[in-house]
């Protein structure tokens, strides 16, 4: 047994679930910080400077719980629409964030991947995404993949374009193109779809976040604002999915064909 696979069982354990029930791979889309800073009195940047406190806490936290793969929402193609000063102070935070937590990522094998375009990233965004990247390539236990300057439709767009293109030079037939192909061209390529998708602040909606990857997902939504999400926050998540049932198209066993 691998120490990833003693720390679910000792999770599950805890918590009073089956192992087999813990989510191997959580995506999450982070909101709320905004609202939390207006709560608190503060400029929004504040809230966004906290939620990333809250990211980095959360993250280790899963380590800690043998979770897989984390998936955070960090910043969409569509979030470039916000007031240029609120562009201005996240970029600040993202590059000072990826550069800050390679420690701890290092100290608990971590694995940083990336997930979406750099194209129009500022440069120091790009340089520390790739210096993060490829300080943690070697690790080999969890992995954290943050969606920075991501679209799940301009994730396919960008997958049909490379499938095109290796048709086009004779690489790839028509015929191979299938699900896995489509997969294997994906910014997630590599990584198991996930098994729970979390969104906090009471948002009901999935924002253009990995759309063909959550087709089997399950959602959990949360009044909780993403800077106050804690622990405690995230265990509630795993019971709730522990207790659901999923059958991926299927009926549920003692399911009559009638349902």
């Amino acid at each position: 047994m691998t120490t990833m696979e003693q720390k679910r069982k000792a999770t599950a354990e805890r918590l009073g679930v089956p192992p087999e029930l813990m989510p191997r791979h959580l995506a999450i889309i982070m909101d709320g910080n905004g609202r939390w800073a207006q709560r608190q009195g503060l400029p929004r940047y504040e809230g966004h400077g906290q939620g990333a406190k809250t990211a980095e806490m959360i993250s280790l936290r899963c380590v800690d719980l043998g979770i897989e793969s984390v998936t955070l929402y960090v910043f969409s193609v569509e979030n470039w629409k916000r007031p240029q000063a609120e562009i201005d102070a996240l970029m600040h935070i993202y590059s000072g964030y990826l550069v800050s937590i390679r420690r701890s990522l290092m100290e608990n094998d971590v694995r940083f991947v990336h997930l979406g375009r750099m194209d129009g990233l500022p440069d120091t965004v790009r340089d520390a995404l790739l210096g993060t990247s490829e300080l943690t390539a070697g690790n080999s236990g969890m992995v954290l993949a943050m969606a920075l300057n991501y679209g799940g439709r301009a994730e396919i767009v960008d997958a049909t374009r490379a499938i095109a293109q290796s048709v086009q030079r004779g690489r790839l037939k028509v015929e191979d193109i299938d699900e896995r192909c489509i997969s294997d061209h994906l910014y997630t390529r590599g990584l198991p779809d996930p098994d729970l998708l979390i969104r906090t602040a009471n948002e009901l909606r999935v924002s253009n976040f990995l759309l063909w990857q959550i087709s089997y997902s399950e959602f959990y939504v949360t009044d909780t604002l993403w800077p106050d999400f804690d622990q405690s926050s995230l265990e509630d998540a795993l019971i709730a999915y522990a207790r659901r049932d999923r059958r991926f198209g299927a009926l549920s066993q003692g399911s009559s064909s009638r349902g």
